[in-house]
């Protein structure tokens, strides 16, 4: 998992602005399923297509264009269609 500052960089890089707010929407599960403890399954509940639908919502579409690249990067490039029951990601 990248950290914030890297979100943050591939953002400005690539979009023109950081979009804080969206990365810490996407990660804000990490402080409530640590990694310590959960590996890294915060990520199942928006770390995919329909967390990018609510990042639209919320903000744009250039928001979901950094929801996007955040998700990439953690995801090694994929972005996951949904999560799924019993933990796992449908691609």
């Amino acid at each position: 998992m990248a950290r914030l500052t890297v979100h943050k960089l591939d953002c400005v890089n690539y979009l023109g602005e950081g979009f804080e707010q969206v990365h810490l929407w996407l990660d804000e599960l990490a402080k409530k399923y640590p990694v310590e403890m959960f590996e890294e399954k915060h990520r199942s509940f928006r770390h995919n297509k329909e967390g990018v639908e609510e990042v639209r919502k919320m903000w744009g579409d250039k928001a979901a264009r950094a929801a996007e690249l955040h998700i990439a990067r953690d995801e090694f490039g994929e972005i996951p269609k949904t999560f799924r029951i019993g933990g796992k990601n449908e691609s």
